[in-house]
């Protein structure tokens, strides 16, 4: 059984799946899969649909993983194609949300899968994990389905995540890691008063000032051996006070911190608390925190292992990848608390833009490469 990864990339993007809705993209899959007698079981929770499909009952398992919801698609009207049309232009290219991010990756992973097991069938097994809660809040996603396989009984020995990873040629970039990803939300209290008598209160804000001023410019880490130094980006700063004869009781600003393997969640609290505790002496003003923690660090490390997607990739494609771990984050976060895992997929230039589109020749390629792949993982 053949499938053209292609036309199943179009036919996922004419699913209008903007995320938490399916729209028939999971049941599509499904069906597909198991034609090709994978072992399929549909994963609802949170009004999330999710598909772990299985080939094999042995030993070692291959993983893929990814998603078919998308993002809004904005002001219909500016894009060149309808953006659910899975239109196929004269130049090559697939038009539509979840051209690059991820649809046509999902299509790639399934059509490599369902070649592999149908031509070489592997002394092994081949899962598919895909979700339909990346782009949102990521709760009833993966994470549904990783805690189905928990109590399954259900495990990988490894697992490539389709993402959008090349930057200008597909198979330039290889994500190994990501950084971990937290939220903070700061709360300095002050007392309200009036602006002509500031003797009579605590303005909060030249505190609030200070504290996202030093946060902002302390260095948390120099970064590591494969990760930039950690960030802390402020997104928003504001009192709500819409008059301008009165000092606020309070301030509240919201920001983000990406770190690297040097920090963790907790030493990441540690260092904020310290900052903001040294602002706070001699102001008289009070501070609350409240943490969102969306992912520790994690790194699959450079190894036998990894050099089997490398080795594949310089082989089919003739170029040695980079290794990074930038970006935002993805599902790999929590894939890499049951094996190691990698990205490996498109090239993203326009993911989550108007006009989302890819090539089809890099669809094609890019299946292609994932078999190559998993046959060296195999031994085949």
């Amino acid at each position: 059984m053949k499938i053209d990864p292609v036309s199943l990339s179009a036919d996922l993007i004419r699913c209008h799946s903007v995320t938490p809705a399916d729209d028939g993209a999971i049941p599509l899959l499904e069906d597909v899969l198991q034609q090709a007698g994978f072992q399929c079981t549909r994963i609802s929770r949170g009004g999330v649909e999710n598909l772990y499909a299985r080939w094999g009952q042995a030993e070692p398992v291959f993983a893929f993983a990814g998603h078919t919801d998308v993002v809004p698609t904005g002001d219909v009207a500016l894009w060149t194609h309808d953006p659910f049309s899975g239109h196929i232009d004269n130049e090559g290219l697939l038009w539509g949300r979840g051209a690059c991010d991820m649809k046509s990756g999902v299509a790639a992973f399934v059509a490599a899968a369902i070649e592999m097991v149908s031509r070489t069938p592997p002394d092994g097994s081949v899962s598919l994990l895909i979700t339909g809660d990346e782009e949102g809040p990521a709760k009833d996603g993966t994470v549904a389905i990783l805690d189905w396989m928990r109590a399954e009984g259900e495990t990988a020995d490894f697992c490539i995540v389709g993402e959008p990873t090349s930057l200008a040629r597909l198979g330039d970039t290889v994500k190994i890691g990501r950084r971990g990803s937290m939220t903070g939300t700061l709360v300095i209290k002050g007392q309200q008063g009036h602006t002509a008598y500031p003797e009579r209160a605590i303005n909060p804000l030249p505190v609030l000032s200070r504290v996202c001023a030093r946060l902002a410019d302390t260095p948390i880490d120099l970064g590591s051996t494969h990760f930039q130094p950690s960030t802390l980006a402020l997104s928003t700063i504001d009192t709500g006070n819409s008059a301008s004869n009165v000092i606020p009781a309070e301030g509240r600003a919201v920001f983000n911190v990406r770190f690297n393997d040097l920090q963790t969640a907790d030493s990441v609290r540690v260092w904020a608390d310290q900052i903001i505790a040294d602002s706070l002496v001699g102001t008289g003003c009070e501070a609350e925190i409240d943490w969102s923690v969306s992912g520790e660090s994690f790194i699959t490390e450079p190894g036998p292992l990894l050099n089997i997607p490398i080795t594949a990739i310089e082989d089919s494609l003739l170029e040695r990848p980079a290794l990074t771990t930038g970006g935002g984050t993805s599902d790999a976060r929590f894939i890499k608390n049951v094996c190691p895992v990698i990205e490996v997929g498109l090239v993203g230039d326009t993911m989550h833009q108007i006009d989302e589109r890819t090539r089809t020749a890099d669809i094609a390629a890019l299946s292609e490469l994932y078999l190559s792949i998993m046959r060296r993982f195999f031994g085949i």
